[in-house]
């Protein structure tokens, strides 16, 4: 077994959609970002690719190019569930958390996962989604942007 830890975060823009995890779940503002800025996404993916020791989200999806921008960031996790499974490895279980003061998780909490589990080819009983805020501290609590956090354990699979 191994265990991978991801962070992302991403400052609010004046526009947009806030995507977590494939879901809207803020449409009065956006995120600056290369890609759709999905927080809950790039957290997974970088505790993913870190599990299996295959660097972060920037080495495999460099926002200097072109082709990321707005670049769906599930298809992008995808894509790493790929590499990791041709490393001899499958997702066991992920537990993120969202950091933000505003943005509600509750209600959308079983599409996120659902949407995750879907993605990282698991059960959705291994996929756990959950959210705090900062009680006001910093410019998370200033609700200026919203961060993830995301563990996800893999093990090996016979080849």
């Amino acid at each position: 077994m191994r265990t991978g830890f991801g962070v992302d975060a991403h400052r609010f823009a004046a526009s947009g959609v806030v995507i977590l995890a494939g879901v809207v779940v803020d449409d009065t503002r956006g995120v600056e970002a290369t890609s759709d800025g999905d927080v809950v996404a790039h957290a997974v993916t970088d505790a993913l690719l870190g599990a299996v020791a295959l660097g972060d989200l920037g080495d495999h999806f460099p926002s200097s190019e072109p082709q990321w921008r707005g670049a769906d960031s599930l298809r992008m996790l995808g894509a790493v569930v790929h590499l990791v499974g041709g490393r001899g490895f499958a997702v066991s279980s992920v537990d993120v958390t969202v950091v933000a003061e505003a943005v509600r998780v509750s209600a959308h909490r079983a599409e996120m996962r659902a949407n995750l589990a879907r993605c990282l080819e698991v059960d959705v009983d291994t996929v756990s989604v959950k959210a705090t805020t900062t009680d006001g501290l910093g410019w998370l609590g200033a609700d200026e942007g919203i961060a993830a956090t995301a563990v996800v354990t893999v093990a090996p699979v016979a080849m």
